[in-house]
């Protein structure tokens, strides 16, 4: 004979459509032992065992914007006498910004540029130049891990182009590299300021827009990287999305503000006209971290925790009930996967008042 008891869930349970994870106490009804083994006595209310798919579903505030920031510092010294305007999208081959009217040239790559490319240098950073050349549309060259005689006359006309001297010789402090084009997120300096090796001029974010979300460390479950979301916008229309980086972040304790650690989750939109002229702004993103298909549910609230341990339903048959022990898997939006017991879609289960 089983013997059933009000149900105390220390353990997670999925509260309401969201599917946000939090303890349930309290649930269930008091019941006589009689009822064991068959009782007259019918339930308050009652419900059905339901087959379902289940989802684990969680809705949080996400903030539109561009990503993180990347600083971009003076390796050469004179005056500043350009600088775009934020905002502005810079592709390979125009001015980040300009010093002594002399422009410092952006271009595609993940190697930074660290010496002076001249014939006779050879390495990876050579080929990467020489790819960024031949795109621009210079010529008479073989794309190499050798800077060349011909890779010399192609930067000479290339220079002449940009209105600097004819050198055939690239100077790191003329050049940067970055993953593909960027927008001006920041500015540090202002023309006419002298430029100095190491100081900051500007910073610059990728151009297609990005949506934060700062989870708690609970929450990690739901900020797998490639894992799919709806974002929901201001205006009420909704657009795909998908996690593409997921890191802990821990801040440090100030004054009486504890220590704290969060999760910050980055999402990408594929749809970017649907962002378009969101900035800034505040979206509803709605995580999904897991899925059952096919289970048989009942709502949390007909669970009774048995006296020997575990949990079990309350059958109700015609006029009498029966407890029944379960096993319970999955919660999510107020109900839980139940097996065993002999239970079937649309078992009548016990509910309290």
């Amino acid at each position: 004979m089983r013997r059933p008891g009000r149900v105390v869930l220390a353990a997670a349970a999925v509260l309401g459509v969201g599917g946000a994870t939090a303890a349930v106490t309290g649930i269930g009804f008091e019941h006589n032992e009689g009822a064991a083994a068959g009782d007259s006595t019918t339930p308050p209310a009652t419900a059905t065992v339901t087959r379902e798919t289940l989802v684990d579903t969680q809705d949080e505030d996400g903030e539109t914007g561009y990503g993180d920031s990347t600083s971009v510092s003076g390796r050469t010294q004179g005056t500043l006498t350009a600088l775009p305007a934020v905002g502005t999208v810079l592709r390979r081959g125009q001015a980040l910004y300009k010093v002594d009217d002399a422009p410092v040239v952006l271009l595609y790559g993940t190697l930074p540029a660290y010496r002076a490319l001249a014939p006779g240098t050879e390495g990876a950073d050579v080929r990467q130049f020489e790819q960024n050349l031949y795109a621009l549309g210079y010529r008479g060259f073989t794309v190499d891990d050798t800077y060349s005689e011909a890779t010399a006359d192609a930067v000479r006309e290339w220079q002449e182009d940009l209105g600097v001297s004819e050198t055939g010789t690239v100077e790191p402090g003329r050049i940067r590299y970055a993953s593909g084009p960027v927008r001006v997120d920041s500015r540090t300096a202002v023309v006419g300021d002298a430029v100095q090796p190491g100081a900051a001029i500007l910073a610059y974010t990728g151009t297609a827009r990005l949506i934060s979300v700062t989870l708690a460390v609970e929450d990690q479950r739901l900020a797998k990287v490639g894992t799919a979301v709806e974002v929901t916008l201001p205006d009420g229309g909704t657009v795909a999305g998908k996690v593409v980086r997921s890191e802990t972040v821990i801040t440090p304790a100030q004054g009486q503000d504890p220590a704290s650690t969060s999760i910050e989750v980055t999402i990408a939109v594929a749809d970017q006209k649907a962002l378009a002229g969101l900035d800034s702004a505040t979206v509803r993103v709605a995580f999904t971290a897991s899925r059952e298909p096919d289970v048989l549910t009942v709502p949390v609230a007909a669970l009774l925790a048995l006296a020997e341990g575990g949990y079990g339903v309350q059958v109700v048959e015609g006029s009498t009930t029966r407890i029944v022990a379960v096993q319970t898997g999955m919660f999510a939006a107020g109900k839980v996967e139940v097996s065993g017991g002999g239970l079937r879609e649309g078992t009548v289960v016990g509910m309290p008042s």
